[in-house]
This record gives structure tokens, C-alpha cells and sequence, in this order.
């Protein structure tokens, strides 16, 4: 890009924010913001600074897009949050928080009122309605329902190296923390997965899965070995 092209694209994104300001479109900082030509915007919508919106994006009232994020090629609806994160060819319902620090990867599609926490990562899969995942998980080819809860450090391990694979998650099921769901498995209506499990086999409706070791404990062990007081001097 020479730098009269450069300075053509930059006056003509300024042109572009000034319209949708006038279309009431709030901006925090029109000079760090960057809108490709076409992008749909709503009214009452926020803009905060350092946030690029490119593609074929519609934006729908009353979001609010925060600083540093990305959205490509993607659909929100109304009252959407998006906070420092990346969306990049998904669509996102209304009412629904997307970060911080959130990557929703192509194909993703989010319903109404759910929660995509910090560091959560979807990938071609689609939640429903009121489904969260709060923090620190991985959602890849797979279907959840509604009401949904995701726990912290939740995997799903879709790819064996050569072939991936979906899972199926139903309605007002409760994934508890660091579970690791080997696809392809479903998982029914209303069923618990304790904390710290592996799933490899389907788990049926309303019931509990426990897939860990049991817990042992060995009274006076680092004791013994002289570790107890090691450690106490320290």
C-alpha cells in the first residue's frame, strides 16, 4: 500500500465512522478503530478503541464491542458484549457476554443469553440458549443445548491425529471442572459429570459420571522421609 492509498483508506474509514455516529453509533476513539465498507451497525451500540470490524459483520443495538477486539465476517444480535476477544465467521445471540480474552473460530454459532468466558475457545459448534462456559475451556465440533454448564477447564478432545469428531451435549447437563470429553460421545438431558473425569462412553439422562482414580491418602509419608521437616525449614 503506498502511502496516498494509505491515506485514502484511513480518511474514508473516518467518513464511515462519522455515519454510523450519526446513525447513533457510539465511538470512544474513531482514530484507532478500524470498519471495512459494508459493516452494519445498530443504534445504541458502543465501540471502544483498538477494535477492527471487517467483512460482511452485522452488529445489532444496544452491543457493545470492547477495546482490542475483532469481529469478521460474523452476526450478533441485540445487546451483545463482546470484550477483547476475537469472533471471526460466527453468529452470537442476543443478550449473550462473549470475554475477555474469548476466540470464537468460524462456524460457532451462540444462542441467546449464554456466557463465553475468559479463555474459552469454540470451534465450529454450536451452543444453545442460556449454555455457559465461564473460563478456561475448549469447545471443538461439537452441539450443546440450552442451560448448559461448562466448568472450568473443560476439553473436548475432537481430533485423534487424523480424523476429528463431534459430540453431543443435551439440555441442562452439568460438566464439572477439568473433564475431558473424548469425542464422539453424548452426553444425555440433565446428566452430571463429576469433576476431574474422562468421558469415552455415552452418559444417559439424569444420571452421574465418575471417571477418575480414587483417592488415597498415606498418613506420615513425607514424614517418614525426612520431606515433612525439609519443607517446614524452608
Amino acid at each position: 500500500m503506498t502511502y496516498e492509498e494509505y491515506i485514502e483508506n484511513k480518511e474514508s474509514n473516518k467518513k464511515r465512522i462519522l455515519e454510523y455516529m450519526e446513525a447513533g453509533v457510539t465511538f470512544l476513539d474513531i482514530d484507532t478503530v478500524f470498519i471495512d465498507d459494508g459493516v452494519k451497525i445498530g443504534e445504541g451500540t458502543v465501540i471502544e478503541p483498538c477494535v477492527q470490524i471487517r467483512g460482511k459483520t452485522e452488529i445489532g443495538a444496544n452491543c457493545l464491542i470492547g477495546q482490542n477486539s475483532r469481529v469478521e465476517n460474523s452476526i450478533l444480535s441485540d445487546d451483545v458484549k463482546v470484550l477483547s476477544s476475537v469472533v471471526l465467521e460466527s453468529r452470537i445471540g442476543s443478550g449473550t457476554n462473549v470475554g475477555p480474552f474469548a476466540y470464537l473460530r468460524p462456524n460457532s454459532v451462540v444462542g441467546r443469553n449464554c456466557k463465553i468466558g475468559d479463555f474459552v475457545e469454540v470451534k465450529n459448534s454450536t451452543l444453545g440458549d442460556g449454555t455457559k462456559a465461564s473460563h478456561l475451556t475448549y469447545i471443538g465440533d461439537s452441539d450443546l443445548g440450552n442451560d448448559i454448564n461448562l466448568g472450568c477447564g473443560v476439553v473436548f478432545v475432537n481430533y485423534d491425529g487424523t480424523n476429528k469428531y463431534r459430540s453431543t451435549i443435551e439440555d441442562g447437563a452439568f460438566i464439572g471442572c477439568n473433564t475431558n470429553l473424548v469425542s464422539p460421545v453424548n452426553v444425555g438431558k440433565g446428566a452430571y459429570i463429576a469433576a476431574g473425569t474422562t468421558v469415552t462412553k455415552n452418559v444417559p439422562e439424569d444420571a452421574l459420571c465418575v471417571g477418575r482414580a480414587r483417592q488415597k491418602v498415606i498418613e506420615g509419608w513425607a514424614e517418614e522421609r525426612g520431606l515433612y521437616r525439609k519443607n517446614k525449614d524452608k
